[in-house]
């Protein structure tokens, strides 16, 4: 039985399957058929349809803006030299690199022990001067008397020699006592002449003196100079750099000590080309007040300053291009003179612009704007400016018009697209985002150990980061300049 239990099963299986490949060659055959009855006619090609980005084209006014790289200087420095030689005996306490002075503060003393000799001698040569003068004074009063006197005497013999004349007219005197009086008058003459000379000489005297005077405050004067730049000052507030002096060295007339920089007086110069430079040309062709931003990339932050331009180079520059801008600062914490900086420079408005992405312009200068049937269209334009990743447009028709953002090379005229529609102000908030409590504290670790990181800077930067929201850009200065 159960022999005969085993075989039935054998042969139903053995039934089953020959079943199942009858129905499988039943299935392929009749695929086959249907193949080969199939219309040999190619399928109906359909229509592709692309997604694409548009954006409305508004015409607003915009404020274009034009970067280049500058340095920033100190409009005011002052060279600290030795007007004279000698050694130094005393040094400032903060006489030193980076060392900061106030106004009037006594920097560098150098000996004045040759300098106080000269002073002295010369105080002593301007008492011998004023005694001079004194006594030529006298001397000059003294020729004038006398000279009085021997034109009275002269005045009295003329007198005398006139009554001689007169008796000796009516018979009463005599030739010889006429002759005597003529004679005497002649005498008081020449004593008036001599006393004349005595006095152009007493005259000439005084006028030696008081050259002689002048001459002796003239060296007094000097000689304090000289006594006074033995001690070099500092002129007005500032910070030291280039400082190479020590106490007991000899320095040489005119030698270069150390260079004084006013911190707070900062102007950054930067290059821009011809045609930049014009578009900064007002009306009249002058130079307009145009305000700038000047930044300089720190771990973790930016540093920022504004200011305005204030003048532009007199001539272009040997083996230069371009014209040379100089723009003063306003408050500018952080800074440094010879910092590298970007600038940033707010341009005349523009009017009637329209600002799209750069991407939906191609380099022939056209544009997509969706048409009828969702179809594109090829529409030519004028490039006003390039604004970073956005471009500044007119071109007719264009205006009201929705434009292709981000095209391909796989769009073009004619082709159906399905558009998904950008607000135009999109994107103009900054993106801003919410850390965790780990996140937040590595970030701020980060900053709190940064050396490079200026006090005020980093005081800024941990309060953006206590903030809820922070924005992304400062989120990733900060990874990225991690450690360095």
């Amino acid at each position: 039985m159960r022999f005969l239990r085993q075989s039935l099963v054998g042969v139903f299986l053995a039934f089953l399957t020959l079943a199942l490949i009858f129905v499988a060659v039943q299935l392929i055959t009749s695929a086959v058929q249907e193949a080969l009855n199939r219309d040999s006619e190619p399928p109906e090609a359909r229509e592709r349809i692309f997604a694409v980005s548009v954006q409305p084209a508004e015409l607003e006014t915009v404020t274009p803006y034009l970067e280049a790289f500058g340095e920033v200087q100190s409009r005011r420095r002052l060279e600290l030299r030795a007007a004279l030689g000698g050694r130094v005996i005393a040094l400032a306490d903060d006489f030193e690199d980076g060392g900061v002075v106030s106004t009037g503060e006594i920097l560098v003393q150098l000996d004045p022990a040759d300098a106080q000799s000269a002073l002295d001698r010369a105080k002593s040569d301007l008492l011998d001067a004023q005694f001079e003068e004194r006594d030529a004074e006298r001397s000059l009063l003294l020729a004038q008397d006398e000279l009085n006197s021997a034109e009275a005497q002269a005045a009295l013999r003329g007198r005398a020699m006139q009554r001689q004349k007169d008796l000796q007219s009516r018979g009463v005197g005599t030739p010889a006592a006429a002759e005597e009086a003529e004679l005497a008058e002649a005498v008081a003459q020449q004593a008036v002449l001599a006393r004349r000379i005595a006095l152009a000489q007493a005259e000439s005297r005084v006028d030696q003196a008081t050259t002689l005077l002048a001459r002796a405050r003239i060296t007094l004067e000097a000689a304090e100079r000289d006594l006074d730049d033995m001690t070099v000052r500092a002129r007005f507030a500032g910070t030291l750099t280039d400082v190479t002096l020590v106490e007991g060295r000899l320095v040489a007339a005119n030698e270069k000590l150390a260079e004084l920089v006013d911190p707070n007086a900062l102007e950054v110069a930067f290059r821009v080309s011809t045609a930049q430079f014009v578009r900064l040309l007002d009306a009249e062709g002058d130079l307009i007040n145009a305000p700038v931003t000047v930044s300089l990339e720190v771990t973790g932050a930016d540093l920022k300053a504004t200011g305005r331009i204030s003048r532009d180079s007199g001539s272009a520059g040997e083996g230069q291009t371009g014209r040379l801008i100089y723009a003063r600062l306003d408050d500018a914490p952080g800074f440094k003179p010879g910092d590298f900086v970007t600038v940033t420079v707010q341009e005349q408005p523009l009017d009637n612009v329209v600002r799209l992405p750069s991407s939906v312009l191609d380099s022939a200068g056209t544009v997509l704007v969706l048409g009828p049937d969702d179809r594109l269209e090829a529409l030519p334009v004028q490039l006003i400016r390039r604004q970073g990743d956005e471009v500044l447009l007119r071109g007719d028709g264009l205006v009201g018009r929705e434009v292709v953002v981000g095209r391909t090379p796989l769009l073009g005229g004619g082709v159906r697209v399905r558009p998904l529609r950008i607000e135009a102000n999109a994107g103009a908030e900054q993106d801003m985002v919410e850390l965790s409590d780990e996140q937040r504290a590595q970030l701020m670790a980060r900053v709190e150990a940064s050396d490079q990181m200026p006090k005020d800077v980093k005081a800024r930067v941990l309060g953006q980061l206590n903030e809820v929201r922070v924005p992304a850009s400062l989120v990733r200065s900060i990874e990225t300049r991690a450690g360095g």
